[in-house]
């Protein structure tokens, strides 16, 4: 059934939302480094690689600038009409074809480049790969704003790989454990909420039980628990 809804959900997306992608495309293709999408490597369903498709915000060459893979607040490498993209998750929507391609869902664990991927705890690894990728889900809910929490930290990769990726595996396992039909549409539900209140606590009383955060993380969420 969630196959089926993502077929349906990402196909009417496309249509509906063309005269919105068709702009964009044409702008990036005349700003910034003048190409359209981003690809990269994620990981899939079973552990296997899938190309994934963003528009492209950043510098072309960015994963082997600064910070790698992690991006923070106020980057460097992102371009002007990118910030506005990243901002508004308008950079996220070419992702509808990984969902039409079955490379993702509409609602799963956010897919991570390799290198994110292994910071994750074993047993989170091991539960992610359980099911395919999300375009959204609890983990993109709760860290919609992880520029924010990796601002101002004297080592964010550290800060990443020591605070954040614990965390967000322990929030991708919970998805995973209570996964279904219904999980499903209040992820949906959610999402297109926090997109028009940013500042919303819902994700806390739509989602009870969710692994509470770390100290380091509570001032950016302060909301939970």
């Amino acid at each position: 059934m969630q196959r089926i809804l993502d077929i349906l959900l990402s196909a009417l997306a496309l249509l509906v939302l063309s005269p919105l992608l068709v702009p964009t495309a044409v702008i990036l293709l005349l700003t910034g480094e003048h190409h359209v999408f981003y690809t990269q490597e994620r990981v899939g369903l079973g552990g296997k690689p899938f190309r994934l498709y963003k528009f492209a915000t950043m510098l072309k060459d960015s994963p082997n600038i600064g910070t790698g893979t992690i991006t923070v607040k106020n980057d460097p490498r992102i371009l002007p009409f990118g910030r506005l993209l990243r901002k508004t998750k308008l950079n996220e929507l070419p992702q509808l074809l990984n969902i039409l391609f079955g490379d993702m869902s509409v609602v799963g664990p956010r897919p991570q480049t390799r290198r994110c991927f292994d910071a994750f705890p074993a047993r989170s690894r091991a539960a992610i790969t359980t099911v395919r990728p999300g375009l959204s889900g609890v983990g993109s809910i709760v860290f919609r704003d992880e520029e924010e929490a990796l601002h101002g930290q004297a080592d964010p990769i550290r800060f990443y790989d020591e605070v954040i990726a614990p965390y967000k595996g322990s929030l991708e396992e919970w998805y995973v454990a209570h996964q279904g039909l219904k999980m499903y549409v209040l992820v949906i539900f959610v999402t297109a909420w926090v997109v028009l209140r940013p500042d919303s606590g819902i994700v806390w009383r739509a989602f009870p039980g969710l692994p509470e955060p770390p100290p380091e993380l509570r001032r950016n969420r302060p909301h939970a628990p």
